[in-house]
């Protein structure tokens, strides 16, 4: 990935490339860190770089300040559904081109992310989160932007700051800087951030740490196939096949389908739901414990036992034993309570419908929002003390398989 320094260490780079090709594990096939590789070519003209693997898949591009203006309508043309733009590096440095690069991505049709070139030895990792947010690498529930990228690998400043390929740290630091990165990361946005890396620099620099698998891998490896993965990642989302090629910037595949790309950029909501009882008495609180806004949810309910619904509210029709309510829209942390009464049903005059409801059960209420359900029970009386009501498990189901509309 382009850093920021990469053309005033040119010359240095072109005289340590051998170097650093040497320091490569065969594991990571062609590739070599970018910022040396490519900049050694241009300077000293005495490397002849391999040949661009035909990969096929979802395509897609990274950019930097280097690549320059980018004409995003023809890499539209040219098939690419996705690219991914520098916006920063350390806590003090911002591409000047990426609002271009970023919004030109956007209005050519393109899914889009930012990515912050890592700069551990500087500050803590929460500290560049949030100069990354702050520098754009935000995310936006629009159906087109793409969680941001950590982009952490090796040194490229070595011969400047003194320091080896893992910044000085140590495997236990870097493991705790890449943590404080990615926790301050959700917190401010609330998805989790891609990791951009390569499994050799991966591997020794944090051990080959298996605990950051919920975080998409987008693997750095130039050749003709991913090759392994680190620890922790049963697959890669997406992987940098080359550094450059017939598209501008660098050349990437995404591990998927179209559908599965809209879905990270934006994910269906998530729909949990609580209830609580007291005597006749229901409440049920729908919870919208994802990222993304949900709208047109409905709520179903049903009484268990010899009871009838007689009030449900707010936007709530209803039966004697059924209701169904409509929530028009939970944004994302949103809540809405539903409410419910019954009485019990009287002996004589009512047997259909305590048939219906369900005569001899103990008495509750089944809630039901899509896959989501739950029996909210009231307590049972004990002599001398006033039922203090029960409160039902909290369940949970992906938005997709919910009655919901993004």
């Amino acid at each position: 990935m382009k850093s920021r320094g990469e053309v005033s260490f040119a010359l240095w780079f072109a005289v340590t490339i051998g170097q650093d090709l040497a320091r490569c594990h065969a594991e990571d096939g062609i590739h070599v860190k970018r910022t040396s590789l490519a900049v050694a070519i241009i300077v000293a003209g005495a490397f002849i770089p391999a040949d661009r693997p035909a990969v096929s898949g979802i395509s897609g591009v990274d950019v930097s300040n280097w690549t320059g203006q980018v004409d995003w309508a023809t890499v539209a043309d040219a098939g690419a559904e996705f690219a991914f733009v520098h916006a920063s590096e350390g806590a003090d440095y911002r591409n000047p081109l990426f609002a271009t690069q970023y919004g030109g991505a956007a209005e050519a049709g393109l899914f889009r992310s930012a990515y912050h070139f890592a700069q551990p030895h500087e500050t803590d990792g929460a500290t560049q989160a949030d100069f990354f947010v702050d520098a754009g690498g935000g995310w936006t529930a629009d159906g087109q932007t793409l969680p941001g990228v950590l982009d952490v690998e090796d040194n490229p400043y070595r011969s400047k700051n003194g320091l080896d390929h893992c910044y000085g740290l140590d495997r236990r630091q870097m493991i705790e800087w890449v943590g404080d990165f990615t926790r301050r990361y959700r917190a401010r946005t609330g998805r989790d951030a891609i990791i951009y890396t390569t499994t050799n620099w991966w591997r020794t620099c944090t051990g080959n740490s298996a605990v950051f698998g919920r975080n998409p891998l987008w693997l750095a490896r130039w050749g003709n196939e991913p090759g392994r993965l680190p620890a922790g990642w049963p697959r890669h989302s997406f992987w940098q096949a080359a550094d450059k090629g017939e598209l501008p910037g660098g050349q990437n595949v995404f591990n998927g389908t179209v559908s599965q790309l809209r879905r990270l950029a934006m994910p269906p909501p998530e729909i949990a739901a609580t209830g609580k009882a007291a005597g006749g008495h229901y409440t049920v609180t729908v919870l919208n414990t994802g990222t993304s806004p949900a709208t047109r949810i409905t709520v179903t309910g049903r009484v268990v036992g010899r009871q009838k619904i007689v009030k449900a509210w707010p936007g709530c029709r209803f039966t004697r034993t059924a209701a169904r309510c409509a929530i028009r829209e939970l944004v994302p942390g949103g809540r809405t309570r539903l409410r419910f009464v019954t009485k019990p049903l009287g002996r004589s005059g009512e047997r259909r419908a305590a048939t219906s409801a369900g005569a001899g059960r103990a008495r509750g209420l089944r809630v039901t929002i899509g896959t989501v359900s739950l029996t909210v029970t009231p307590e049972r009386r004990v002599a001398g003390k006033r039922p203090s009501g029960k409160r039902a498990s909290a369940e949970r189901s992906p938005g997709g398989q919910v009655s919901v509309t993004p």
